[in-house]
């Protein structure tokens, strides 16, 4: 299982006054036509309380060098910490959640939810994207990711 090393990214949900983000392993593009891509989200976790009632997620990939925001995301958790105080953000697409400086982002639209037992997979039609500046370096991976832990147990 080694050598599946995905690439980790940030999710981030905004409902309500409310807005929490997370560091997720288990995402994926899941169509071609049309385009949809898939992220996972614990259930324990502040992020799904909060996209359970978003209607756009933001999904952010990381640089290997965005370590220390891939800790904050997940290393922290929302029922206690504002992690959105400590780094920049701005509004995009639906409401969400942008982190600018991230390798590359986008937001999309919740079109399902499926259940997926400690899980919830959220599809996602793409409506905003930028691949930003750092696009060109290696991107974190689960490999690189090891060390954090994680905010909540997994239940």
């Amino acid at each position: 299982m080694h050598r599946l090393d995905p690439e980790m990214c940030v999710v981030t949900a905004a409902a309500g006054d409310e807005r929490s983000g997370g560091l997720v392993g288990f995402s994926s593009q899941c169509s071609l036509r049309p385009v949809r891509f898939a992220v996972w989200l614990s259930k324990a976790n502040h992020t799904f309380k909060v996209a359970r009632d978003a209607d756009c997620l933001a999904v952010h990939l990381l640089g290997r060098d965005q370590h220390e925001l891939a800790e904050l995301f997940g290393g922290e958790t929302g029922d206690g910490v504002d992690k959105f105080a400590r780094v920049r953000w701005t509004t995009g697409h639906g409401g969400a959640v942008v982190l600018p400086d991230a390798a590359a982002w986008f937001v999309g639209t919740v079109v399902q939810r499926v259940d997926g037992g400690d899980h919830m997979g959220f599809v996602l039609d793409p409506v905003q994207w930028d691949a930003g500046d750092r696009a060109s370096g290696p991107l974190l991976r689960l490999g690189d990711a090891h060390d954090i832990d994680p905010g909540h147990p997994a239940e």
